[in-house]
């Protein structure tokens, strides 16, 4: 695409998500949306590589016939079953939809690292699958042969396919109550709700001491997957301010249905998960941790609270300040075999 040459310094002013100016060359100075720019760096200073984790412990526990019940097994792979999907979803929002129609160069450039991010969590759910010697094709086929996590998938994919389109583009009102809709969908349902019931599962077996090596890998996704939550808040709400004829009383409500249709498709999907209950965990509480969180995401975007559910597991919010330098660190391996290899 051709530009014209020009001497004329960038107008902060005329910064914007969406429709602002030279989108195409990434001219990072002076930054506007700061937000974009901290968690990039964030994001480059919290990297991290499933196979640096030892999954050896894990395989013992798996092979074991006393340490996980069918139960646990069971909530194990639908879980997996769901993430291996979710990231790829994710990944192809953000390449495919997200970068193309943001023209603000900072928060284009954290696009590009969470494309990475999810690059890296899908990397993770595969070693953990190849170190348990899981099915595969069980796993990385489920979101076809379970229907909970099939709504749940469909629900995201039937709004996105809005804005991977490629004769999509922002200018109108409604297109850009389109786009400002996938954020919503991606980023605040998705990657704020969907994702969390699974995180709380994993954390579940970790405060039981069981397969620390997967739940290690998990913590770290979610240490990510919460900066993305965050970002899309932040596009979310900037947007808002830059253009506020879109944040019409109908769109608002509008996003509320959305995502109390999020939290009804997540409570089946616990349901699938904890048909009798592990470890404490069932589909009741979940239920209540869902709208709870649900609550939040709402708040954070200035909407109405609909439920008021207290936090049944308080216990999430310390699985989430996890310490790179102390945790990570000390747990990594320096020499061992990756899953594809390892003796059992």
């Amino acid at each position: 695409m051709a530009f014209k040459k020009t001497t004329q310094k960038v107008d902060i002013n005329k910064r914007k998500i969406i429709n602002g100016e030279d989108a195409d060359v990434v001219q990072l100075y002076p930054i506007k949306h700061t937000f974009a720019w901290e968690a990039y760096n964030a994001a480059n200073a919290n990297h991290w590589l499933p196979t640096e984790i030892s999954m050896q412990n894990d395989i013992e526990e798996w092979k074991s016939t006393k340490v996980l019940s069918h139960d646990e097994r069971t909530a194990l792979k639908i879980v997996l079953g769901f993430f291996t999907t979710a990231d790829s979803i994710a990944a192809n929002n953000i390449v495919l939809g997200f970068y193309r129609h943001i023209t603000s160069p900072e928060c284009r450039l954290y696009l590009l690292r969470q494309g990475y991010e999810e690059a890296i969590h899908t990397h993770s759910y595969q070693y953990i699958v190849e170190s348990l010697r899981l099915n595969e094709s069980e796993i990385f086929n489920m979101y076809r042969e379970n229907q909970a996590i099939y709504n749940k998938d469909a629900f995201i994919l039937s709004f996105n396919e809005g804005i991977l389109n490629p004769h999509f583009k922002t200018g109108t009102v409604e297109s850009d109550q389109k786009f400002l809709e996938n954020i919503i969908i991606a980023s605040i349902i998705m990657e704020g709700i969907f994702f969390y019931s699974s995180f709380a599962v994993m954390f579940g077996f970790q405060r039981q001491n069981k397969l620390m090596g997967s739940a290690e890998q998990i913590q770290y996704i979610m240490r990510d997957e919460s900066m993305h939550l965050n970002f899309g808040i932040n596009l979310v709400n900037t947007i808002k301010e830059e253009q506020p004829e879109l944040w019409s009383k109908e769109f608002q409500s509008h996003a509320i249905d959305l995502i109390k249709t999020g939290v009804e498709l997540e409570c089946t999907f616990a349901t699938e998960v904890f048909p009798k209950g592990i470890f404490g965990l069932n589909a009741d509480n979940f239920r209540q941790y869902i709208q709870h969180i649900a609550d939040r995401r709402l708040a954070r975007i200035g909407l109405s609270e609909q439920y008021r559910s207290p936090n049944p597991f308080p216990w999430m919010s310390e699985a989430i300040d996890l310490n790179k330098e102390k945790n990570f660190f000390e747990t990594r391996v320096i020499e061992y075999q990756t899953g594809g290899t390892l003796e059992w």
